[in-house]
């Protein structure tokens, strides 16, 4: 059984406008999360993201269909039995949500003080998490004391206070720079790994996707319009929308107006191949060309690496006899999905 489970879930909000119909914010989603996937969910503004991970925790509820949480139907839970689900349920933030008034050791005790655990048992767990995060030498220190990872860093030992099996992570890394965020991105890592906590991040970053993630779902007002794994999302994208977001990390192949400034400034034919991990010998494709006596050259394109799969476009200028060119494609398209630029 996954651990979080939604079906034909929508919400629906009153219309700001007396007598317009509802607003959708979710669409008869679907969504099965399994314990220990760092899932992504990726959208652009008002795609329904944030709303979606507030429909998972409670925070917000369902205007109908079913959500399941840890094998707990959630959708007509009373408050009281809800508050007890979100202790299982840890939450960070795009930005930090900081008590400034208080220390960071009290700051990451808190949940714990409102459970009511034990001060010995809080004790020995904010040091456990403050050594996790690096900040063992932070801990009576404030807030407005920290940098913006250092506290992002707090907010990660908060959420992880009450031993969730559940981590939602909402925009976490956007209000970083780029080498903090890769450093929350890698601690985030180790939680799924070292902990086994299974994440749920919300994002509109691909690169935090790309570096993170196993799983992701795509979506669109309100409306989840592909998932699966990240490789097969990434390097096969169905939907434009989500085409859209792959190019934003990924060179894929150049569109007509780029093809047009190929052509201008390389002579021969411009070639497009697609490589995708475990069913491509990209050296065979080179020595095919070489042994026809056809000259390549890179123009366009590039390799990427998932969790050590690798997938990409090349796009390459071929010099030579037409023929021996033929050839040639017909053994790469063995090897390659080949397009020919006309």
């Amino acid at each position: 059984m996954p651990l979080v489970s939604l079906r034909d879930v929508a919400k629906c909000y009153p219309s700001p406008q007396k007598g317009a119909p509802p607003i959708s914010a979710i669409d008869g989603v679907d969504l099965d999360i399994e314990a220990g996937d760092v899932y992504g969910i990726i959208g652009y503004s008002g795609a329904g993201k944030s709303t979606l991970v507030r429909l998972i925790n409670a925070l917000e509820p369902a205007t109908s269909g079913s959500i399941v949480v840890d094998g707990t139907e959630i959708t007509s839970l009373p408050e009281s039995k809800l508050r007890e689900l979100r202790l299982g349920i840890g939450m960070i933030f795009q930005q930090f949500n900081l008590f400034n008034s208080k220390t960071v050791k009290r700051n990451i005790s808190y949940p714990l003080e409102v459970a009511g655990t034990p001060k010995a048992e809080r004790q020995a767990r904010v040091a456990e998490l403050l050594d996790f995060v690096g900040l063992t030498d932070k801990a009576n220190s404030y807030p407005d004391q920290l940098s913006g990872g250092q506290k992002q860093r707090v907010g990660i030992a908060r959420a992880l206070a009450t031993s969730p099996r559940i981590l939602l992570a909402d925009e976490a890394t956007s209000a970083l720079d780029p080498e903090t965020t890769q450093e929350v991105l890698s601690l985030l890592k180790r939680v799924n790994e070292d902990f086994g906590v299974t994440i749920v991040v919300i994002t509109h970053e691909m690169d935090v996707i790309q570096t993170l993630a196993t799983k992701v779902a795509v979506m669109e007002n309100g409306k989840v319009i592909e998932q699966g794994e990240v490789f097969e999302v990434f390097s096969a994208p169905q939907h434009a929308a989500s085409r859209k977001f792959v190019s934003t990390v990924i060179k894929g192949v150049p569109s007509p107006a780029e093809l047009a400034v190929l052509k201008e400034r390389h002579e021969g034919r411009i070639v497009t191949l697609s490589f995708r991990d475990g069913d491509v010998d990209q050296a065979g494709v080179f020595l095919t060309l070489a042994e026809a006596g056809v000259a390549f050259e890179l123009v366009y394109g590039g390799i990427n690496d998932i969790r050590g799969r690798a997938f990409g476009h090349l796009t390459l200028a071929l010099r030579g006899d037409d023929a021996a060119i033929d050839r040639a494609l017909t053994g790469v398209a063995e090897r390659a999905t080949v397009t020919e630029a006309r």
